[in-house]
This record gives C-alpha cells, structure tokens and sequence, in this order.
C-alpha cells in the first residue's frame, strides 16, 4: 500500500485583483461610459487598457483601449466591475489619476486628473512630468 501524501499545485488566477491606493481611479461617469461601449460593442470580459505613450506637444498622452487579454507584466484590477490593465512604466505617471467622462456641448470624452503632470498642452491632449 502506498502511504505517500501529494500536496495539490498552488492555483494560479489571472482574475483582476483590487487596485492599490496609487492606481488610477475611475469616476462614476467613466465606469458608466466604459460599460455602455463595452456592451455596444460586443466586449464583454475585455480590459480597459490605460497607457501612458509618447504624443503631443508635451511629450507624453493617454492611450485608451478595450483589449481581451492584458499584456504579460500588466498590473491588472476591477473596479466597479470593469477590468482595468496598465503597464509598470505607464503606472509611474498614472499614480493617483483620476479619470471622469464629461459630456459638454463642445464635445465629450475622458478627461484625467493627473497629479503627476506638470503642465500639458494647449489643447490638453499631451503633459510632461
């Protein structure tokens, strides 16, 4: 009779993970928006993708996107039940963001509150640190 014990594998879980205190944030209006595109468009499980890339004026911009996997090193969480991914670089200049979804007669979209941004172009589309 074998009287060897095996110890099951740790579970490994690639599932969204609550986000630290510095991670962006998402405002009521932008968990809204997000959800209504996400439905609209069939994504349902995707990321919202939220990246800090080289654009403008300034120097750096935002880089929004609905993907179905995150990228391997992402920082992955939920929030309000939206999946949110961004990369370790994109992270150093999103701590503490706050990203609302304003809606005005001269247009709408995502605007951000980067207490990591210096100053940003004219147009408000690009910052520097």
């Amino acid at each position: 009779m074998d009287t060897t014990t095996t110890t099951p594998a740790p579970v490994t879980t690639t599932a969204p993970q609550s986000a630290p205190p510095e991670a962006v944030r998402l405002t009521e209006g932008a968990i809204r928006q997000v959800k209504e595109v996400i439905k609209a468009q069939g994504f349902e499980g995707y990321f919202f993708s939220i990246r800090v890339v080289p654009a403008g004026c300034s120097g750096l911009g935002y880089d929004l996107n609905l993907v179905k996997e995150s990228k391997a090193g992402d920082s992955v969480w939920e929030q309000d039940g939206v999946k949110l991914a961004t990369d370790s670089m994109s992270a150093q200049y999103l701590a503490g963001t706050e990203i609302d979804y304003v809606s005005a007669i001269t247009g709408s979209g995502f605007k951000f509150n980067n207490p990591n941004a210096k100053s940003s172009c004219g147009c408000g589309t690009s910052f520097t640190t």
